[in-house]
């Protein structure tokens, strides 16, 4: 994991300069140009990268459950050319694989037992190390680490340029976990949640409307047997206990950038990207089309 570390460093300064400039900081007129660079550089995605660069991307996204990290991810992935990289994931793929190490695998999940994080970190660094040898420019991972403990170790595993921490109020939070369905045929997952809420300290509504089925998957649509309002408030505050020591943890790094969701996608996706100084493309041809 050596080369991940060295190939980074390089564009590591220009990412913590632009971090500075997301977050609204006032910069010197150089420093401002080589941050804006820096990710540009990283944005170039499939308008095509210098190969010989090494690196670009090598980001985390925090959040709450139900927050969209894995939407937001999964956009950003496709936009900058990097794989997103889900740990759950990748605890799947493992227990698809024949072999050993998927059979003690099975056994922990099937007896409902934690998977440790000693088997994540192994996981992920696997997956990291054929990235590289695949010649892939970084990865986006999405909701790790979530303790203190998991991003020491992934500090000792790979260097982190930025972690993106998602926010959302949580009256939103919780209308939207309340609204998930999925489709029992199909697999699709659909939100009936119409979120309408007044503005804080006299801001804007925050409106999110509901992402409807189809006509065919509207009869069959089922909701998660864990999403209940007591059940989501309880992860919610399990998930502030533990993370956010680890939002403390990159905030000291100077890798933090906090992002308030203004609303849904339409709304939040080009403000997420201007605070990272990202360029889509297709964002420009749809506006002159």
């Amino acid at each position: 994991m050596a080369g991940i570390s060295r190939a980074i460093r390089a564009c590591a300064a220009a990412s913590r300069r632009t971090l500075a400039a997301a977050s609204g900081a006032a910069l010197p007129k150089e420093e401002a140009a080589a941050a804006g660079a820096g990710v540009r550089a990283a944005a170039t995605g499939r308008r095509g990268r210098d190969q010989e660069d090494g690196r670009r991307v090598q980001w985390v996204f925090l959040g709450c459950p139900g927050v969209g990290k894995g939407t937001y991810a999964s956009r950003l992935s496709q936009l900058l050319g990097v794989p997103h990289i889900a740990t759950g994931d990748l605890v799947r793929d493992a227990l698809a694989t024949p072999g050993p190490f998927s059979k003690k695998l099975a056994e922990i999940v099937n007896h409902g037992k934690l998977v440790s994080d000693e088997i994540i970190i192994n996981l992920l660094s696997r997956r990291l190390e054929e990235g590289e040898e695949k010649g892939e420019l970084g990865f986006i991972l999405d909701g790790f680490p979530r303790t203190i403990r998991q991003a020491e170790i992934l500090e000792g595993v790979t260097d982190i340029d930025l972690v993106i921490n998602l926010k959302l109020r949580e009256e939103a939070l919780l209308a939207k976990c309340l609204g998930r369905r999925m489709c029992s045929q199909c697999g699709g997952n659909f939100n009936v949640a119409s979120i309408d809420i007044e503005g804080e300290n006299g801001g804007a509504r925050m409106y999110m409307p509901p992402l409807l089925p189809p006509p065919q998957c509207e009869s069959k649509l089922i909701t998660r047997a864990d999403d209940t309002e007591e059940v989501v408030k309880e992860r919610l505050r399990v998930y502030h206990d533990l993370t956010e020591p680890v939002e403390e943890f990159y905030r000291t790094r100077g890798k933090l950038l906090e992002f308030n969701l203004p609303g849904g996608i339409p709304e939040s996706w080009p403000k997420l990207l201007q605070a990272l100084n990202i360029e889509d493309p297709d964002n420009k041809r749809s506006a002159a089309a």
